[in-house]
């Protein structure tokens, strides 16, 4: 099952706030917890991999809801559909992100209803050029990535969901970014 309509950063991938996130799910659903399902007739039942999309109740809390109000999750309006429960969602996330709150204040994310929850640890500050010699180039500050040639593809490196820079002087060299959100290989 997949909670509908939210992302959270996934763990094991480095993101940021990925455990803190998962901790916040089992405080509010901790094992054992009764729960009820609910479909939303607005949307897909299942995703492609056949997991069943819904809201989680737990009593009187929509853990969908409370996850995005306590900023462990964002909001992910897949291929745009919005649910039965789309306003609530949007009005809390941008609630817990001018209250900083969970990952918005723990980390660099990315605010995009539209798409999934991107986090970058906030230690890491757009870095300056990298030094003479070395062989990554500036608009990926956080990886290390090669200017081309080759013409690389998200296809043919490990790393994803990474910081793009777009300057006139670091232009995206391999197109990682191509809706220019400041995201590569999203998908």
């Amino acid at each position: 099952m997949r909670l509908v309509q939210i992302d959270t950063p996934e763990l094991g991938t480095g993101e940021c706030y990925s455990k803190a996130a998962a901790n916040e799910l089992r405080r509010l659903l901790p094992g054992g917890s009764a729960i009820r399902l609910e479909a939303d007739p607005r949307l897909d039942q299942v995703d492609r991999y056949g997991r069943l999309l819904r809201y989680a109740h737990r009593g009187r809390i929509n853990v969908n809801l409370e996850l995005v109000r306590r900023g462990a999750a964002t909001v992910w309006f897949y291929d745009g559909d919005r649910g039965q429960y789309a306003a609530r969602l949007l009005a809390a996330a941008r609630q817990a992100r001018a209250q900083r709150r969970g990952l918005w204040g723990a980390c660099r994310a990315v605010w995009n209803p539209l798409g999934p929850a991107t986090t970058f640890p906030r230690q890491r500050q757009p870095s300056s050029p990298p030094p003479a010699g070395s062989n990554c180039h500036a608009s990926y500050p956080d990886i290390c990535i090669p200017p081309p040639p080759p013409d690389l593809d998200c296809a043919d490196i490990r790393y994803r969901r990474f910081r793009v820079v777009h300057t006139v002087a670091n232009p995206d060299p391999h197109r990682f970014d191509g809706n220019r959100d400041g995201v590569g290989c999203e998908g």
